[in-house]
């Protein structure tokens, strides 16, 4: 009988389970770690339910970005058995109007074929400055997208479009939350988080410096470091 934590992980947009390629493999030793398909479903309901379908009866749930989005609907779902939270680089905020012209944009591009051009336009915001020319982080972000494909792309911009807004639910999250992101983050400043971390009851906030909205990949043993000291001895 494993004493090890069964741990979901969700990635964020248009990621896939090379997102937490470092987390998976150096938390083992404590965690059981899964990483949710967030590729199938246009709505936050949805996902959610499929992630739960899949889930053990108890578990600790850590999300990137739109995995945060999935999250906090899981939350909303089955707050029973979230038994530990981690949210990284995400927001609680649904999509201002701003944001979902410049999704449906992006949506009409990859229609025409483009996702590669349209995941290339991104880097700057998705990484901190300094990482957009390294290769290795880049073509494995090109990857991760290239295997979400067109399809998957347009349903989780859909699901993120419209998705609920998640502030009113915080006070009601119980269980012990990590909320950690990147310094430079772009995309989900740390303000947000500051929303977050002040709206759950108990939650700690950790900054990962030199860091942009990637932070599993860009930063990942500072990552896999706060997860562990989260599933341990939160």
């Amino acid at each position: 009988m494993s004493d090890r934590i069964p741990l979901i992980l969700l990635p964020g947009m248009p990621l896939d389970a090379a997102l937490w390629e470092h987390q998976t493999g150096h938390l083992a030793d404590v965690a059981e770690p899964a990483v949710g398909d967030l590729t199938g479903q246009d709505s936050m309901a949805a996902l959610a339910a499929a992630v739960l379908a899949r889930a053990p009866a108890r578990f600790a749930l850590a999300g990137l970005s739109m995995g945060g989005y999935v999250a906090f609907e899981i939350l909303r779902q089955a707050p029973e058995r979230v038994v530990q939270l981690a949210l990284l680089d995400t927001s609680a905020r649904p999509d201002t109007p701003e944001q979902t012209a410049t999704r449906q944009d992006a949506v009409r591009l990859v229609g025409q074929g483009r996702l590669r051009q349209v995941v290339a336009a991104g880097m700057p915001r998705l990484v901190h400055p300094d990482r957009t020319g390294e290769p290795a982080l880049v073509d494995s972000v090109q990857a991760q997208a290239q295997r979400v494909g067109a399809d998957g792309y347009t349903r989780q911009q859909t699901a993120i479009m419209n998705r609920p807004d998640s502030r009113p639910g915080l006070g009601a999250i119980a269980c012990p939350t990590l909320v950690l992101c990147g310094r430079q983050d772009a995309i989900t400043p740390l303000a947000l988080h500051e929303e977050i971390a002040e709206g759950i009851p108990g939650a700690r906030l950790a900054l990962i410096e030199d860091c942009g909205h990637l932070s599993a990949m860009e930063q990942p043993q500072a990552v896999t470091a706060l997860l562990r000291q989260w599933l341990l001895y939160a």
